[in-house]
């Protein structure tokens, strides 16, 4: 082929390349805030198996843990229902463990009047206790009374826990953020309402909960709850065991600290 045929037919593949270029198909652009987005929740996915998450109970697996201490409350501010007679309440415990004594602290306050038994201005007494077990033995101070033996009462005042206050999530998903909470390495997860278990909180046939806002932070490492914080409103519900309905908000807060750390618990002071 001379050299003018081979610049010929050069000529002839580019003019027909030009010409078919309209259908040629090109690599589509990348979205450069989507990729972006990708790397972030990539860095930020939790471990392996912990995609979804489940604590029917929020203070579950903890008896697997050598040692730790946490903090959970349930409190109402609003009115009994279709009056405008204010009320609230709050119940609040902390909780010590140590694994190898099988011992186990509970300190509660219970305050607060959802019962409508009181005037507009009286003010329920609070109730306060210290409930011990060590072992097989279960003591309770109470109004300066110290109580022990296998009595119902003081065998759940030595059990309460966390889970049958705020009750927990069946399923929640991780949204790939991470962050340190109470000295441990958490990832937050995310719930809706019909995936929430309430044992403080019943609806009865009219009841609502209007909206609900929360967080849970989750350790991989432990796998345990590190934080379950809640806020909601409801309406016309029964809070505590309340004989009355009520409407306003409701507040659930839960925070796990000193993960691994065996506290010294002994019998109350008293007994």
């Amino acid at each position: 082929m001379t050299q003018r045929t081979l610049i010929l037919a050069l000529l002839l593949l580019m003019s027909a390349a030009a010409c078919s270029r309209g259908d040629a198909v090109f690599p589509t652009p990348m979205d450069i805030n989507m990729r972006a987005t990708e790397i972030v929740l990539t860095e930020n996915a939790p471990p392996s198996g912990f995609d979804t998450v489940s604590f029917e109970a929020i203070d579950a697996n903890l008896t697997r843990l050598p040692g730790w201490y946490y903090e959970a409350s349930l409190s109402f501010n609003g009115v009994f229902a279709r009056t405008p007679r204010a009320t609230e309440a709050r119940t609040e415990m902390a909780v010590w463990y140590n694994q190898v004594a099988n011992a186990r602290r509970v300190v509660a306050n219970v305050s607060g009047d959802l019962f409508g038994d009181l005037d507009a201005e009286a003010q329920a007494p609070a109730i306060n206790y210290e409930a011990v077990r060590l072992g097989p033995d279960v003591f309770l101070m109470r109004d300066g009374l110290c109580l022990t033996g296998p009595d119902a009462d003081i065998v759940a005042a030595a059990d309460l826990s966390a889970g049958s206050l705020l009750g927990g999530v069946v399923q929640a998903r991780s949204m790939a953020r991470r962050s340190t909470i109470n000295g441990e390495q958490v990832w937050r997860y995310d719930f809706t309402l019909d995936e929430m278990r309430l044992p403080g909180i019943s609806l009865g046939a009219t009841g609502r909960i209007l909206n609900m806002a929360g967080e849970l932070w989750v350790s991989p490492q432990h796998q345990a709850v590190i934080r379950y914080y809640v806020n909601m409103e409801v309406d016309n519900a029964f809070v505590l065991g309340s004989d009355l309905p009520v409407t306003g908000t409701v507040a659930l807060r839960y925070d796990l600290y000193e993960v691994g750390q065996v506290p010294n618990i002994s019998v109350p002071f008293g007994c």
